[in-house]
């Protein structure tokens, strides 16, 4: 009796799994995907493992190539930049001025300088080239070089893009841009207030770079509550500069002679005082890097490192002890590298991992063919354990123009089974329309008919089948 229960209660629990795949199965019938027509690259963030030691009160290291943020705390706190504020003073500086050329130092920019500024030691009525004072910005992190050349910049940009003229600079605004957001007149401005007008295209330019957390209001970093940035808006900033040929070159550079000048018959040697440019800490792979203090930023640092092909931007913000900053940021970079990869495809590759033709309307008429897609080239993050090798690209959601004349597509990159799957990045592709014959889509028309029709057969005969089985193994006797 005890075996006939058992046997019962056996065949009940095999009914129920019986039944439940069969139901699965023929309800995968409809959910299984088929070719979907359907990369700035939107990368989902990758889990990571705290870094204990790591005692800065925020960071983020950035890889400039894909705009992926490796690894961050507190990325979008607001921070006193400190002498963090030159990097972009040295490109606005290198995007304005004539490096060859001399500036006179004037009253207004040693203005507020006392002995506990960082110097270069530039006097009043100084003549001094660009590339001489780029280098005491840098170097001696010196505010009146600073000062010197956000002053130079603005008398440039009235210059070149004169209120009411046609020219404007890289920000699409002329002169009159300044103008307005001073509430001020010309003359006023270039007597008095030259360093106000660098500040509001300081601004312009970290708005237009996507700067969110970003106010200037000085060109050398000196404490003020308008005076901020974040360690995510200070790796956007910095990933620009490979837009100018001198930056590195003066942001890695260990010693600097500048010639004597009108005012000061010797020479003047400046040396770095950045542990990683001269050689106090190594870093592999160093191409640039500035540290800054004040008593309100406490040290700040922003690096720049290239290992295998990988390019990475670290930035440390508001570590406490003077040390601290370039142990965070060794740290910081040292794991990122040896945790991360970068994987890049080009555009033709994805597009070759599409269907030779693919339908893109219900019925069928209009269609890509592969050869007709246009992809971005992509890079993506990946940590160095996961295989690379089985990464799939999945085209979906076609948006058609209006005129029928082209479509974009998500292509999703993607590792693992569909089901799931682990999307790694999604990016854009377009793609020329073209357009089948009548007679193609009345055929497709039909085709798809019996399909949908066979499915609802099949669905049923599973489902039926499904049912019957239950039916006769709950309700048997033993």
């Amino acid at each position: 009796m005890r075996i006939r229960r058992n046997t019962a209660g056996f065949l009940k629990t095999a009914a129920i799994f019986i039944a439940s795949v069969l139901l699965i199965c023929s309800a995968a019938v409809f959910a299984l995907p088929g070719k979907n027509v359907s990369a700035d690259v939107g990368q989902p963030d990758v889990p990571i493992p705290a870094l204990s030691e790591v005692h800065c009160a925020s960071y983020c290291v950035y890889d400039k190539t894909t705009g992926y943020i490796v690894i961050s705390m507190n990325p979008d706190d607001r921070i006193y930049p400190a002498s963090m504020t030159k990097i972009m003073t040295c490109m606005l500086s290198l995007e304005y001025l004539d490096t060859s050329a001399k500036l006179t130092v004037s009253e207004t920019a040693l203005k507020d300088l006392d002995a506990d500024s960082s110097l270069m030691g530039v006097l009043e009525g100084e003549k001094v080239k660009v590339s001489e004072l780029l280098y005491g910005l840098m170097l001696p992190s010196g505010n009146d070089a600073a000062n010197a050349l956000g002053e130079g910049c603005v008398d440039a940009f009235f210059e070149k893009y004169p209120a009411g003229g046609s020219a404007v600079n890289a920000d699409g605004v002329n002169a009159q841009y300044i103008l307005d957001r001073l509430n001020d007149n010309q003359e006023h401005i270039l007597s008095s207030r030259k360093l106000d007008a660098f500040a509001v295209l300081m601004n312009l330019r970290a708005e237009k770079l996507g700067c969110k957390g970003t106010h200037f209001v000085n060109a050398c970093g000196l404490p003020d509550d308008n005076h901020y940035t974040t360690a995510y808006d200070l790796a956007m900033i910095t990933r620009e500069r490979v837009k100018y040929d001198l930056f590195d070159r003066i942001f890695s550079a260990d010693t600097y002679s500048m010639p004597g000048t009108n005012l000061k018959s010797q020479e003047r040697v400046f040396h770095s005082q950045n542990w990683y440019i001269n050689g106090v800490t190594p870093c592999e792979g160093l191409v640039m890097s500035k540290v800054g203090w004040t008593e309100e930023a406490a040290h700040t640092m922003v690096t720049c490192c290239e290992r295998d092909g990988l390019k990475l931007i670290c930035v440390v913000m508001k570590s406490i002890n003077r040390s601290d900053k370039w142990k965070d940021t060794t740290a910081l970079l040292d794991w990122a590298f040896s945790n991360y990869k970068r994987i890049s495809f080009t555009g033709q590759y994805i597009a070759l991992s599409a269907d030779e033709e693919m339908s893109i309307d219900k019925k069928g008429r209009l269609y890509v063919k592969k050869s007709d897609i246009v992809c971005p080239d992509v890079s993506i993050f990946m940590t160095k354990g996961d295989d690379d090798r089985g990464i799939k690209f999945n085209f979906t959601n076609p948006d058609i123009s209006e005129d029928l004349s082209t479509v974009t597509f998500d292509v999703e990159i993607y590792t693992g089974r569909w089901a799931t799957k682990n999307v790694l990045a999604t990016v854009k592709a377009t793609a020329k329309v073209s357009e089948r014959s009548a007679e193609y889509v009345a055929t497709y028309a039909r085709m798809s008919l019996l399909s949908d029709l066979a499915m609802v057969v099949i669905f049923g005969i599973l489902t039926f089948t499904a049912a019957m089985i239950s039916d006769v193994l709950l309700n048997k006797r033993i």
